[in-house]
C-alpha cells in the first residue's frame, strides 16, 4: 500500500478510535451513544454548553438542548454535548444531564480552556466555551464544532489585550468550527486579522463577506468562500491532511429570512458605538456601556428576547449545513482507502 494510503488509513483508524490515542483517556466520560458512534465510523457533532447554563433561561435553555440534539439526529449524526460534570469531562450529555446544566444555570462555571483544570480539580461544574469544547471534541476524535457566535478581539484591545481564547484555540487545535461568524459588539477586523496571525482558514458560506452574526454583513471581506458541503469537507480534509495543526472556521451567514429583526439589533449596536465615540467611553469601560446601551435602545427583555430568538434559529439554520459537512468529510475519508466512488455515507 502506498505511503499516503497507510497515512490516511492511520487517520481514518484514529478517527474511529479515538480512544486508543488519548493519554489519560479514563479522565473522560464518553455517552454510550457517541463512544459506539465514534466506533462505526458515524458522523459525530460537538455542542458547547455554555449556551444551556448562560445563553438563555429555565425551561427554554433546557427545551433548545434538547432541540438542536435533535436535530443532529434526525439527519443522521450524532450530538456530543459537551460539559463537565462533578469535576469530569462529559462528551455526549443525557437528557438528565443537559436539565441539571439548564436548572443550575449561570451557577455553573463559565469554562474556557483556561479554567478546565480548576473545574476538574474541584470536582466542579463547567460549561463549555468555544475554546474548551474544541479542546474536549479534538482529544476523543471528533473533527466539528457547531456554535453561535465565537469571541474575538475586544473593541481598544491593542490596549487592554482583552482577546478571547476561542482565537488561540482556533491556532492550535485541529478542529473545524461552523459559527455564525463574530458580533459587531467585538472588533471583528482585529479579530479576522488575529486569526490569520494564528494560521486558521476562514471561509464565509455561500458569501463573500463575514457575517457577524445577527447580520449577514460585517464590512470585512473573509479569507475563502465555500458554497457547498463538498467544499466544507474538501477545506477541512486539506488541512487535517497537510497536518497543519490548526482549526477552521466556516461562518454562516444568518438566513435572510431572519435578517430584519437581526438588524434591528445591529442597528442598536452601532448607535451604542457612536455614543460610546462621542463620550469618550474607552478601554474596559466600554463593553460594559455597550452592553448596557443597548439594552436600553431596545427595550431591555424585548433585546433578550429577540437574541434568544435568533440565535436559536441561526444555531437550527448552522445545524443544517453541519451534519452534510460531517458525512461528506466521512465520505473523503473512506473512499480513498477501499476505492469506493458511490459510497452511501449514512450506512457507515
Amino acid at each position: 500500500m502506498e505511503p499516503s494510503a497507510l497515512s490516511r488509513l492511520s487517520h481514518l483508524k484514529r478517527h474511529l478510535h479515538p480512544a486508543d490515542s488519548v493519554h489519560g483517556k479514563s479522565s473522560f466520560r464518553i455517552s454510550p451513544e457517541v463512544s459506539e458512534a465514534l466506533s462505526s465510523g458515524r458522523a459525530v457533532v460537538a455542542l458547547e454548553s455554555t449556551v444551556i447554563s448562560h445563553g438563555m433561561p429555565y425551561p427554554q435553555n433546557f427545551e433548545t438542548a434538547k432541540a438542536l440534539e435533535s436535530i443532529a439526529r434526525e439527519n443522521g449524526a450524532v450530538p456530543a454535548t459537551i460539559a463537565i460534570l462533578d469535576g469530569v469531562p462529559c462528551i455526549g450529555l443525557s437528557v438528565q444531564d443537559l436539565e441539571r446544566l439548564a436548572k443550575l444555570g449561570r451557577k455553573v462555571r463559565k469554562t474556557a480552556r483556561r479554567d478546565i483544570a480548576h473545574v476538574v480539580a474541584t470536582k466542579g461544574n463547567g460549561a463549555t466555551t468555544v475554546s474548551s469544547s474544541m479542546f474536549f471534541a479534538s482529544k476523543v476524535g471528533i473533527s466539528v464544532f457547531v456554535t453561535g457566535g465565537i469571541g474575538g478581539v475586544h473593541r481598544n484591545g491593542e490596549d487592554t489585550m482583552d482577546i478571547s481564547s476561542d482565537l488561540t484555540e482556533f491556532g492550535r487545535t485541529p478542529v473545524a468550527v461552523i459559527s455564525a461568524g463574530a458580533k459587531s459588539i467585538l472588533d471583528i477586523p482585529r479579530t479576522l486579522e488575529y486569526l490569520e496571525t494564528q494560521g486558521v482558514p476562514v471561509a464565509a458560506y455561500g458569501a463573500s463577506e463575514f457575517p457577524a452574526f445577527f447580520t449577514e454583513r460585517s464590512g470585512c471581506k473573509a479569507p475563502f468562500r465555500v458554497d457547498t458541503p463538498d467544499e466544507c469537507a474538501l477545506l477541512i480534509d486539506a488541512n487535517d491532511k497537510l497536518k497543519l495543526g490548526n482549526g477552521i472556521l466556516i461562518a454562516v451567514p444568518i438566513p435572510k429570512e431572519h435578517a430584519t429583526a437581526g438588524n434591528k439589533i445591529e442597528d442598536a449596536i452601532q448607535q451604542a458605538l457612536k455614543e460610546a465615540r462621542d463620550r469618550n467611553v474607552t478601554g474596559s469601560a466600554e463593553t460594559p456601556f455597550l452592553l448596557q446601551r443597548v439594552n436600553e435602545l431596545t427595550g431591555g427583555s424585548s433585546l433578550a428576547s429577540i437574541i434568544l430568538c435568533i440565535s436559536i434559529l441561526v444555531l437550527f439554520e448552522i445545524s443544517f449545513y453541519q451534519w452534510h459537512i460531517i458525512l461528506n468529510l466521512i465520505k473523503l475519508m473512506v473512499e480513498p482507502i477501499y476505492g469506493l466512488q458511490n459510497l452511501d455515507i449514512l450506512s457507515i
